[in-house]
């Protein structure tokens, strides 16, 4: 089956004052970085943001994102012109092991903010949003989507779907928003 590209373009979400606002986010460069500990900080180097140690660890840079996701494992973030020159900076400047794959046509951000961001999240992820740290990101499941979920603060979230369960998302998000909505 083919799958359009950048399925949600154009559509937007009623936003509930301060609340509740979805929207998309920027578009792009998305890569999934494997490389062993050893190579962590020249691969940090080359991407031109120190990659987090810690898993759920985040660190951002002149507009470039390293995301912490397992032991050696990392979801980096980068203005979307800028994959030809990342792959062929990985490929010139980093020696050993790794493997660098643009999924930049695979994921679609969606930014969630307002005061019942945490609250609208809760209502499909199985975490406790609440306990997550502020500047922190994990993968998960919401609903039945895997996503990575980065929390920027109590009141921002960024969510990293696939564009095959971006519809399926925005869908839970519009529906806890007119719940939201009806709240005095």
């Amino acid at each position: 089956m083919l799958q359009e590209w950048k399925t949600l373009s154009g559509t937007r979400l009623p936003s509930v004052a301060d609340r509740f606002a979805v929207s998309l986010a920027p578009d792009q460069a998305r890569f999934s970085l494997r490389v062993r500990a050893a190579s962590r900080a020249a691969a940090g180097e080359v991407f031109g943001v120190a990659l987090p140690e810690t898993i759920g660890g985040v660190h951002s840079a002149d507009g470039r994102t390293a995301i912490c996701l397992g032991p050696d494992e990392w979801y980096l973030l980068a203005p979307a012109n800028e994959v030809d020159a990342i792959c062929k900076r990985f490929a010139v400047g980093l020696s050993g092991p790794h493997s660098l794959v643009d999924v930049s046509h695979r994921e679609i951000g969606i930014d969630v903010r307002g005061s019942d961001a945490t609250l609208a999240l809760s209502s499909f992820c199985v975490l406790d949003l609440d306990a997550m740290p502020e500047g922190s990101a994990t993968r998960t499941i919401l609903d039945k989507a895997q996503a990575v979920l980065v929390k920027h603060s109590a009141h921002h979230y960024r969510i990293e779907v696939w564009q095959s369960f971006a519809s399926h998302v925005w869908g839970l998000l519009a529906a806890v928003g007119r719940e939201i909505a009806t709240e005095h």
